[in-house]
């Protein structure tokens, strides 16, 4: 059998943030209950954002990084996202576009909730697996954005959004898949998924959400132990412990992962305390960094916490990454794969702690400001031409860096431009 796993993998955590601490002390929200959030920064799509923007942003490096050989070699493009820009027309046909990739590629669109990024990537390792196109890459690409246009929620469907706020972010993860692990080789056939029907969040109109936080957070914890359950079953010998040098985990924000962790290791180990919370400092840490600093990325999610764990972990041996994914409504997935100094090292080219330092910091009116002016481009709109002066300082933070924004939608169709 060939290895398959992650060749590369990148980060977009987007050209602007904001410090959530800000955010709560002008929400005058409860100080235990966020510091429980765990969260310190958020992204922000600007109006010139969106999740084709950050999916390109995200993978142009990786693209760039390849010989035109190996970049022909790309012959699966798939995009994963639950927030689609079209019933019909999938974003992966821009993203193709304004990467410059063969003509000669499938593409196409995943919806999962927050598990898309994981259907994305285990359709990719099977295709890599099955052979029938000898030495092709796949590119996986996991691209979401939160604008905060909430809809009125009834009371069957009701969410502190105050807290949900902090949390949403927007991003992007993109993960070349091939015969050439070079970062993450995946553990064949070792999954485990499970999945049923819930309402415990949901999109039911293209550019607003609702959801039950305590539905959620219960079906999340039983996803968790579920999943990692029939993964133990398909895999001989695996200890919750001590088959995992580390844990990445799906993070809406950090204090769910701490919960859904506390929970296995009582379950699987009767732990105490002290245990569980040395425990999740060594192996759960180091993937909660990058979260913390971009917040919930929808489907890339899963693999931001995997990025964070690969720069922000130690590897002076081989070590295995436990991996757990969940989308609301609801699928989940246990599944696994090894890390090397090698790998690390690989990885490390990218900078992606740089690119999150880099970013233009929002002050509180300028994020007001984005709020009030969120619908100007969502789901169905027809005709618009953005301002990339709305934010000034945003786009001279990036100088000299080539990025991709949004310049105008015309007749329904959008038109992009490279800025640098």
């Amino acid at each position: 059998m060939v290895s398959v796993g992650i060749e590369a993998i990148n980060v977009f955590g987007g050209t602007a943030y904001l410090d959530v601490g800000q955010l709560a002390q002008h929400r005058q929200l409860d100080t235990t209950r966020f510091e429980n959030l765990l969260m310190k920064e958020k992204a922000v799509a600007l109006p010139y954002e969106d999740p084709v923007t950050y999916g390109v942003n995200a993978a142009k490096p990786i693209v760039d990084s390849l010989s035109e050989k190996e970049k022909d070699r790309i012959e699966l493009l798939i995009t994963c996202t639950e927030s689609g820009i079209d019933f019909g027309k999938s974003m992966s046909t821009y993203i193709h576009h304004y990467l410059g990739l063969n003509r000669n590629c499938r593409l196409f669109e995943l919806k999962q909730a927050c598990y898309s990024g994981t259907a994305g990537f285990q359709m990719a390792i099977n295709f890599i697996l099955s052979q029938s196109s000898p030495g092709a890459k796949a590119l996986v690409i996991a691209t979401d954005i939160s604008r905060f246009m909430v809809a009125d929620a009834g009371e069957a469907l009701s969410v502190d959004w105050s807290f949900a706020e902090p949390s949403g972010g927007a991003g992007a993860v993109a993960i070349l898949v091939s015969e050439s692990p070079y970062v993450f080789q995946v553990d064949v056939g070792a999954n485990g998924y499970y999945g049923y029907e819930v309402m415990d969040t949901c999109r039911p109109i293209p550019d607003s959400e609702a959801g039950d936080s305590d539905l959620s957070l219960s079906s999340y914890l039983d996803c968790c132990e579920q999943a990692f359950l029939e993964y133990q079953k398909r895999v001989t010998g695996v200890d919750y412990e001590k088959t995992f040098q580390y844990l990445a985990f799906h993070t809406p924000f950090g204090g769910m992962v701490k919960g859904a962790h506390r929970s296995m290791m009582r379950k699987m180990l009767k732990a105490k305390p002290p245990q569980i919370e040395e425990d999740f400092e060594q192996r759960v840490m180091p993937g909660m960094k990058y979260c913390q600093r971009v917040g919930n990325i929808m489907g890339a999610t899963i693999f931001l916490s995997l990025a964070s764990t690969i720069d922000q972990g130690r590897f002076d041996s081989p070590k295995r990454i436990g991996c757990f994914s969940y989308g609301s409504g609801c699928c989940s997935e246990f599944y696994s794969g090894v890390v090397t100094a090698q790998g690390q090292e690989y990885q490390r080219r990218f900078r992606l702690e740089d690119q999150l330092n880099e970013r233009f910091q929002l002050s509180m009116d300028e994020y007001e400001a984005l709020l009030r002016g969120s619908g100007a481009v969502k789901f169905g709109t027809r005709n618009v031409k953005l301002d990339f002066q709305f934010i000034p300082g945003a786009l001279v933070s990036c100088k000299g860096k080539e990025r991709l924004y949004l310049r105008e939608i015309r007749e329904f169709h959008r038109e992009y431009e490279w800025i640098s």
